[in-house]
C-alpha cells in the first residue's frame, strides 16, 4: 500500500497482502495478496469452498486471520473494527432471521444502531425491491430475507459495501434492480465488493474481478478481459435442415467445438468472441439463436485447470496467489 501511495495513486479501499487462514488441517486461504481501488466495483468470483466467504469474514474480523496483512479503507480491522463498520454495509451469505417483528420494526432497530438512517430511505430501498415492511421476519421467504438484508446493507449509504452472494434468492428482474443499486453506489463514490460464482451478474456490474480456487487467486483481470475467455454453448435453428458437409464447416472454425447437427438445429460451444460463427451462420437463413452464459465452473475447467498460471491483474501482482 505504501507503494502505490508513493506512485502518487490513492489507497486501495481493500489491501490485503499474504492472507493465510487454516481451520485445523484443512487450509482455507494460501497467501492471498489482493487489492481493491477506492471507487470501483470489484467481483470474488469462486466456486462454493473456494474460500470467498472466508477471506470476507476475516476483511471483516469475524474471524482472526493466521499470517498476513489486511488494510480496510485504510485501517486494520483487527485493532480498528468498530471505527470500521460504521463505512461499511454488509451482507452475510447466510442470514438468520427470527422472532415476531416486522421487517420494518427490525431495519428501524438495525437504523438506530447506525446512529439514525432516515426512514424515507428504508422505504426507498424496500419499494426497489419490492419487500413489504410490515410482514414479520419469521414468516419470510429466502429471497425476501435477501431483500432485508440488501436494505439493511445499502441504507446508511456507507462509503464500502462488502456483499457475499448478494443475489441469492432474488429473481431475475430483481437482480437486475439489485445490479442498478450497485451501480448508483459507485456514482456516488461508494467502492464495492461483491462475491457470486456466477460470472454473468458481476460482469453487468463489475470493473474488475478476482477469481479464486482452493484458497488461492489464479487471476486478477478487469471483466471485459474475463467475458474473452468464457465458453458459452451456443443453439442455432436454421430455415433448412444442415447437411454433413455444412456441418463440417462449423467444426473447422478455430474457437468452436463440440458440434452437433439435428435437422435444422446446430449446437456447439464457442471459446471466446463468437464472430466467426455468426458470420458464417448468416450465410444461411438464420431462425433463431441462442447462447448460454457459462456458470463460473466451466470457465474454471477450461482456463484455470490444475497447472494453470493465472493471469495478472492491473494492479500488477494481486493475481497469481491467493484466496477468498
Amino acid at each position: 500500500m505504501a507503494a502505490e501511495q508513493a506512485r502518487g495513486g490513492a489507497p486501495p479501499a481493500i489491501d490485503i497482502s499474504g492472507l493465510a487462514k487454516s481451520y485445523g488441517r484443512r487450509t482455507a486461504l494460501n497467501g492471498v495478496d489482493l487489492r481493491v481501488r477506492e471507487g470501483e466495483v470489484f467481483g470474488f468470483l469462486g466456486p462454493n469452498g473456494s474460500g470467498k466467504t472466508t477471506t470476507i469474514r476475516v476483511l471483516l474480523d469475524h474471524i482472526r486471520r493466521d499470517a498476513g496483512s489486511v488494510s480496510v479503507l485504510g485501517r486494520d480491522p483487527r485493532t480498528d473494527g468498530v471505527a470500521l463498520r460504521r463505512e461499511v454495509g454488509y451482507l452475510p451469505g447466510e442470514l438468520t432471521m427470527a422472532g415476531r417483528r416486522s421487517a420494518g420494526d427490525l431495519l428501524g432497530f438495525y437504523a438506530r444502531l447506525r446512529g439514525g438512517v432516515p426512514r424515507a430511505r428504508i422505504e426507498e430501498l424496500a419499494g426497489r425491491l419490492g419487500l413489504d415492511l410490515r410482514r414479520p421476519v419469521r414468516g419470510l421467504s429466502k429471497g425476501n430475507k435477501q431483500k432485508v438484508g440488501l436494505v439493511q446493507a445499502f441504507m446508511h449509504r456507507p462509503r464500502l459495501l462488502i456483499l457475499d452472494e448478494p443475489t441469492s434468492g432474488l429473481d431475475p428482474l430483481l437482480q437486475q434492480e439489485f445490479l442498478a443499486m450497485v451501480r448508483q453506489a459507485r456514482e456516488a463514490g461508494a467502492t464495492v465488493f461483491m462475491s457470486s460464482h456466477v460470472l454473468s451478474e458481476v460482469h453487468d456490474a463489475a470493473d474488475r474481478a478476482a477469481i479464486i480456487r482452493d484458497g488461492r487467486i489464479v487471476a486478477t483481470e478487469d471483466m471485459d478481459a474475463l467475458r474473452a475467455r468464457a465458453v458459452h454453448e451456443f443453439s442455432i435453428r436454421f430455415a433448412e435442415p444442415l447437411g454433413e458437409a455444412q456441418a463440417q464447416e462449423f467444426a473447422a472454425l478455430e474457437n468452436v467445438r463440440g458440434v452437433r447437427t439435428e435437422g435444422d438445429r446446430l449446437t456447439c460451444t464457442v471459446d471466446g468472441s463468437p464472430d466467426a460463427l455468426v458470420k458464417l451462420a448468416a450465410r444461411r437463413t438464420v431462425l433463431l439463436m441462442s447462447a448460454v452464459e457459462p456458470d463460473l465452473e466451466e470457465l474454471f475447467f477450461t482456463h484455470y485447470a490444475d497447472g494453470a498460471d493465472g493471469a495478472d491483474g492491473a494492479d500488477g501482482g494481486a493475481a497469481r496467489e491467493g484466496g477468498g
